[in-house]
């Protein structure tokens, strides 16, 4: 049996995705029905890190969904570290999901009747691998220290700033140390001082657990850290604007 760790983290291959038709999409149109991704093929390795940039409605965010098995495409295959997610039911995938994967969204997701810590802790209390509150609560409070937040860990969403609640998702998307992490437009609502610390917080992060990262943004500083820029236009992958770049010493 082939070793799993020489194995690419994500291989999509194939991949479409096709929905009826909406009057005055800007999306290709195929008689009577909408392609909204066709024919996408996709291979990262671990520890990689990839955007994925391109105009608003060329597919990005539907593609990141899909292949995090959080919709399901028209036709392709998608392998997540090793496994065909297309093969699971629902639960498999979600509990696929809660082992391997994890997400940090422009809209920060964090529940309001939570704090900080609570937010963070969650990941942890939803797995089934034993994790103790105290083992859960010690992980949460050190992730949040590393970003900055120890003295915010009891402050609820609505007493925190955008930025300080983008490095709480991150916190929580880290803390259960995903092999996989999704992020959509994770700089999108934040101004320019506070989106360059998000990022470095995201890729010192990256760099500590190996955690191989897939972005979807708009932000070009962003993108230019990542070692590859994937371009969707009109639901296909342009040239590579971007290769993977040579590791500095």
């Amino acid at each position: 049996m082939k070793d799993s760790v020489n194995q690419p983290i994500l291989l999509v291959e194939g991949l479409g995705k096709t929905v009826a038709n909406h009057a005055n999409h800007k999306q290709v149109l195929a008689e009577d029905a909408l392609i909204i991704l066709h024919d996408i093929d996709l291979c990262i390795q671990r520890g990689d890190s990839v955007a994925i940039v391109g105009p608003s409605g060329s597919g990005k965010s539907t593609l990141l969904g899909l292949i995090a098995g959080l919709d399901v495409p028209t036709c392709g295959t998608i392998h997540l570290d090793g496994k065909n997610i297309l093969q699971l039911n629902e639960d498999e995938r979600a509990a696929l999901r809660g082992e391997k994967i994890g997400f940090v969204f422009q809209s920060f997701q964090l529940l309001p009747s939570f704090t900080a810590l609570e937010n963070v802790m969650l990941p942890l209390e939803l797995q089934e691998n034993n994790t103790t509150y105290a083992q859960a609560r010690q992980q949460a409070e050190e992730l949040l220290a590393r970003v900055g937040l120890s003295e915010r860990e009891h402050h609820y969403p609505g007493q925190l700033s955008g930025g300080e609640q983008q490095r709480v998702a991150i916190a929580r998307a880290f803390v259960s140390k995903p092999s996989l992490l999704f992020a959509d437009e994770p700089t999108g609502n934040l101004d320019t001082h506070t989106g360059q610390q998000v990022i470095d917080f995201m890729f010192e992060l990256n760099r500590e657990q190996g955690t191989t990262l897939v972005l979807v943004t708009h932000d070009h500083v962003l993108a230019n850290r990542c070692a590859r820029v994937l371009e969707l236009q009109d639901g296909q992958f342009c040239t590579t604007a971007k290769t993977a770049k040579a590791e500095q010493g």
